[in-house]
Order: structure tokens, then sequence, then C-alpha cells
């Protein structure tokens, strides 16, 4: 990998829709290299997914998502990985890292209502074995997603007043 495929994986993550010819004047090279170098950077797991970056506040769906962090028993000589693998597979989970500090694991999952998630952390997760305590932490607003700005500054009115 080389400065270019750098250079063209930093454009892709900003903007994956960014038509190939524009990501060939950026990279110097032309369409057909660039289309080349991508379709590498694909196969060899680099680049592993197209997203979009949805407001689904905007979108007006009911959409809730929470912060759960949980603390785990480590197993002999699996660590964290195989209850990582099974909470993983759960399509309510968004996200799910190993993290330092008080908790080991954190996840990131979304529902359609705050009653969905509680119901999905005490009946799905809580219950795990190896898992022996949960945090779950309602997200109330996303300012910012992936390196996205979500949410736009509202200008607020204010009255005129001196002392």
């Amino acid at each position: 990998m080389d400065e270019k495929d750098r250079l063209l994986l930093r454009e892709l993550e900003e903007n994956s829709s960014v038509p190939l010819e524009d990501l060939a004047v950026m990279a110097d090279l032309s369409e057909s290299d660039v289309q080349n170098r991508i379709r590498r950077l694909e196969e060899a797991g680099v680049i592993r997914k197209y997203t979009a970056v949805v407001d689904w506040e905007r979108a007006g769906d009911g959409i809730v998502a929470a912060v759960i962090e949980l603390k785990v028993s480590p197993e002999r000589d699996y660590g964290y990985d195989r209850i990582a693998d099974r909470i993983a597979r759960f399509r309510q989970v968004r996200s799910l890292r190993l993290m330092t500090g008080t908790y080991d694991l954190q996840l990131i999952v979304t529902g359609g209502s705050m009653h969905e998630i509680a119901r999905f952390v005490s009946e799905q997760i809580a219950p795990m074995d190896r898992i022996r305590e949960t945090a779950t932490h309602i997200v109330m607003k996303s300012y910012k997603e992936n390196g996205n700005i979500l949410a736009e500054r509202e200008e607020v009115e204010r009255l005129p007043y001196s002392f």
C-alpha cells in the first residue's frame, strides 16, 4: 500500500460516493488505475463496506440508541473473544469494543424505543454467562457520528438587556 492508496482510502472514508473521475484527479491517476486500486483494497479486506450516514431523527424514525457497558469475566484461553463474538451477532448491536477502565466491553445498540432496549439488555445480554454487571446510557442527541456532524446549530433569539 502506498500514499496514493492511503489518499483514496481517506477520500472514500469521508465520502464513499465520490466519483471515480474526481478520485483520479485527486490522486493524479487514471480512472482505470483508481478502479483497480479500489478493487484490490476491497479484495484485501481493507475496504470492508460502503455505507450511508443516516440522521434518523430527521428521517422521522423513532430510533433510540444506547451505550451499554459490560463487566465481563474473561474465559481462560479465550479472554473476551467468545463472549464478544456472541454479543456481536445480535442485530441490535451496532458497535462492540473491548475497553480499558471500569468496564470491559462497550456496545452501541439501537432499538425502536427505550423499552425495547431495556428488554434487550435484561433478557439477552445480562443473563449471559460471564456478564457480571451492565450500565446502560440512553443517547439523548447525537452531534457527530463517524466523523460526520449531524446536529446543526440552532439560532436562539435572545432579548437585548442592559445593566
